[in-house]
């Protein structure tokens, strides 16, 4: 009786394409994480340019000026915080290195619900773990505070991709091993959050990088979204808008006269529906300038103008 053999597949072969993925991304962006370790505590940082400078979040660094990060081809090197910005926890900083390995960024504008995501960082100290889920859920929102400014983050990545303590600052990857976001909250298990990467972000990294700062306009008052009559709704075209709350005394809010109460329905041009809405308008190219607010006070539309200042700290 003559014996067959059947031909077994190669290890390559039997790893199916969802191994690959992750495999191909842990290879590709490895090389671009680094562990950063602090006088106290630690986290990781992402390579951005081949000249050393570095991405990640801004507790991570919070209350230090450097320390030193290591990488998984052995090297250990100095680094400088460059820049902080809080409010949107990231940081810059700056490896005294060359010749390291930056990381794509992508964008997490792209990104759709259920898709691979693959997590590189260091949880507990331990170097160049990887951790793979998908995007759980898009559009979060993620409250951060500086001194006594709070402010919302606006679409953070939710992921179930494991993510521990030490794991912030690390890259949150797609499936092409393009950065999408920098990873900065673990809000429970099989929860973890990161901030993304996408035109406001990038916005921020740059400042960072060239000015060590991130500049915002500021108003002064507090508020939260409060849907219209239904009247003046069909008249606006639009559900909703912002009541002012609180007005901050002195701040260019109250100078421009706005009163608890007020509905903020436009600001410079531009419809708004609620505080997202609104801090999207209120950026950096508006210090200074007098920007006119069309406002609903005792069920009356109202225009006032007003000169944003720059938000300390």
């Amino acid at each position: 009786m003559e014996l067959q053999f059947v031909s077994l597949p190669s290890e390559d072969e039997a790893l199916d394409a969802y191994s690959q993925a992750v495999i191909g991304v842990a290879e590709r962006l490895s090389p671009s994480v680094a562990n950063v370790r602090l006088r106290r505590g630690g986290g990781s940082a992402v390579v951005i340019t081949p000249d050393g400078f570095m991405l990640t979040s801004a507790h991570v660094v919070a209350r230090t000026q450097g320390g030193r990060a290591s990488f998984v081809d052995g090297r250990e090197l100095e680094f400088e915080v460059v820049g902080s910005d809080p409010l949107s926890d990231l940081a810059v900083l700056r490896a005294e290195g060359s010749e390291l390995v930056p990381a794509e960024l992508g964008d997490a504008e792209q990104l759709r619900v259920g898709q691979l995501v693959v997590a590189i960082g260091n949880p507990h100290g331990f170097t160049g773990s990887v951790t793979a889920g998908v995007v759980s859920a898009l559009g979060r929102s993620l409250p951060t505070r500086s001194g006594a400014n709070v402010r919302v983050v606006d679409n953070v990545i939710q992921t179930d991709a494991a993510l521990n303590p030490g794991n912030s600052g690390g890259a949150l990857a797609d499936g092409r091993g393009r950065v999408i976001g920098i990873n900065t909250a673990v809000a429970g298990v099989g929860l973890g959050l990161a901030v993304p990467i996408n035109t406001a972000t990038r916005k921020i990294v740059g400042a960072l990088m060239t000015e060590g700062r991130f500049r915002r306009a500021y108003l002064g008052i507090a508020g939260g979204p409060r849907p219209l009559p239904p009247r003046l709704a069909r008249k606006l075209g639009r559900r909703a808008g912002v009541e002012v709350v609180q007005v901050v005394e002195g701040g260019p809010a109250d100078r421009a006269g706005l009163r608890p109460e007020d509905l903020i329905v436009e600001l410079d041009g531009t419809p708004i529906e609620g505080m997202d809405g609104l801090q999207r308008v209120v950026v950096s190219e508006l210090i200074g300038r007098a920007v006119r607010a069309k406002v609903v006070r005792e069920g009356r539309e109202r225009e006032l103008e007003l000169v944003p200042a720059e938000l300390d700290g």
